[in-house]
C-alpha cells in the first residue's frame, strides 16, 4: 500500500532527524574546536563525540527530540495532498516507539500527553502550496531549551536597523547557556507579529554558513553573528569566541507604524532533513 510506504519513510526520515545532524553543521562544530581553548573546545570535543556516537548507533543525539515541526512544500495537483496531514500524523506516533522519540507533547491545561508526540496543533505543520505534483517536507526537530529563548520584540519604526541589531544581540546575551550554544539564530524582520516569528524559524531550516540571496541582507547576517560572537558567551555559556555558529535573517514588508522582530534560537543539535515524494508516491530522504 502506497500511504504505507509513505508512512515508514516519514519515520526513517524523522529518525534520521533525530540521530544524524546535517554536515553543514558538523562541520560548523568542527571549526569552532579549532578556535576554542580551554573549557570551550572540552564541551566542543564532547560535543562531537556524541555527534559521532549517535549517528554510529542510530540513537537520538539529545535527550530532548523535540516537538517535531514539518515545513511541507507541496504541488497543487500532489496526489497524496488531502491524506498528507494524517500521513505525518501517524509517522510521528510510529516513531515515538521505533527511534524512539521521548514524548514531548503537553496539554497546558489538563498537563500530562498522550504518549506519542501528537497533541492539538502538534505535529506543528507549515503549509505552502504552490504549482506542481511533487512535495517536500522538511523536518525540524524542535528543543524546547533552545526555544524557551525565542523572543517577539515589536519595535517602534524609529529603532530602525540600529534597534533591531541591539534588541537581536543584547537577547542573545541574556540568555547566555540556556539554549545550550553554540546554536544557529533565526531572525524575522517585518510583517505582522506572527509572520516575524514565522520567518524566524523558516530561516533555521537554511544550512549553516549560506548567506541570504540579498546582499544587504547578508551583510545584516554576517554584522550580527561577528557581534553575537564578540559578547564572549561562549560554548554552553562557559565564556570563549563561539556563541553562534550562524545567524540567519528573512524580511518581509511592514506597516509604516510597527518594526516587528522574531527571534528563534536553534541549539548546537541543528537536526534537520528533508524528504522529497514524487507524483507516484517515491520518496527519497536527503
Amino acid at each position: 500500500m502506497k500511504e504505507e510506504a509513505l508512512i515508514e519513510g516519514l519515520v526513517e526520515a524523522i529518525r534520521a532527524a533525530a540521530t544524524e545532524l546535517p554536515t553543514d553543521v558538523t562541520a560548523a562544530l568542527t571549526a569552532a574546536r579549532a578556535r576554542e581553548q580551554g573549557v570551550g573546545a572540552v564541551q566542543l570535543d564532547a560535543i562531537l563525540e556524541n555527534v559521532e556516537v549517535a549517528g554510529a548507533s542510530s540513537v537520538p543525539m539529545c535527550q530532548d527530540t523535540g516537538i517535531q515541526t514539518f515545513v511541507v512544500r507541496v504541488g497543487a495537483e500532489f496526489p497524496f495532498l488531502g491524506e498528507l496531514r494524517a500521513l505525518i500524523e501517524n509517522a510521528v506516533r510510529r516513531a515515538t516507539t521505533s527511534v524512539p522519540l521521548r514524548p514531548n507533547t503537553v496539554d497546558p491545561l489538563r498537563g500530562g500527553n498522550p504518549g506519542d508526540n501528537t497533541g492539538r496543533f502538534i505535529p506543528y505543520i507549515l503549509w505552502e502550496v504552490e504549482a506542481g505534483d511533487g512535495c517536500q517536507i522538511h523536518l525540524l526537530p524542535k528543543g524546547g531549551g533552545s526555544e524557551n529563548c525565542s523572543a517577539l520584540r515589536m519595535l517602534p519604526p524609529g529603532a530602525g536597523i540600529r534597534g533591531v541589531k541591539r534588541f537581536v544581540v543584547d537577547h542573545v546575551v541574556a540568555c547566555g547557556g540556556k539554549p545550550c550554544p553554540p546554536g544557529v539564530i533565526g531572525v524575522g524582520i517585518g510583517g505582522g507579529a506572527d509572520l516575524a516569528m514565522k520567518l524566524a524559524k523558516l530561516s533555521l531550516f537554511r544550512p549553516v554558513g549560506e548567506r541570504h540571496e540579498d546582499p544587504l541582507v547578508a551583510d545584516l547576517e554576517t554584522e550580527l553573528l561577528a557581534r553575537i560572537n564578540e559578547s564572549g558567551v561562549g560554548v554552553m555559556g562557559l565564556g570563549g569566541p563561539t556563541t553562534a555558529l550562524d545567524v540567519h535573517v528573512e524580511v518581509a514588508h511592514r506597516h509604516p507604524a510597527s518594526l516587528p522582530v522574531g527571534l528563534v534560537y536553534q541549539c548546537w543539535a541543528d537536526r534537520r532533513k528533508t524528504v522529497s515524494i514524487d507524483a507516484a508516491g517515491h520518496l527519497e530522504v536527503v
